[in-house]
């Protein structure tokens, strides 16, 4: 995982640092995210993984508040395909 291009910048109405980061992904997940965000026109790849890495921190214990002000964001606003 890299950090580089942190950025203070606005997302659904609050200010947030943001850290540009780099991974490998199977063929499978990969395809799957771009078919999920080509046919969801509310939705991009950044949406997507902060949506899907904020749902697993959560889940798994994660008590940071903007953590979960992204979570909360997402339940409430999801896209219609789920």
């Amino acid at each position: 995982m890299s950090h580089s291009n942190l950025n203070d910048m606005k997302v659904d109405g609050f200010s947030s640092n943001t850290v540009s980061l780099e991974t490998e992904l199977s063929e499978t997940l990969y395809n799957t995210m771009k078919d999920f965000v080509l046919s969801n026109p509310t939705w991009d790849q950044y949406k997507l993984i902060n949506s899907a890495l904020a749902t697993f921190l959560v889940q798994n214990g994660c008590t940071d508040n903007s953590v979960s002000e992204i979570y909360l964001n997402q339940l409430f606003t999801p896209s219609k395909s789920f």
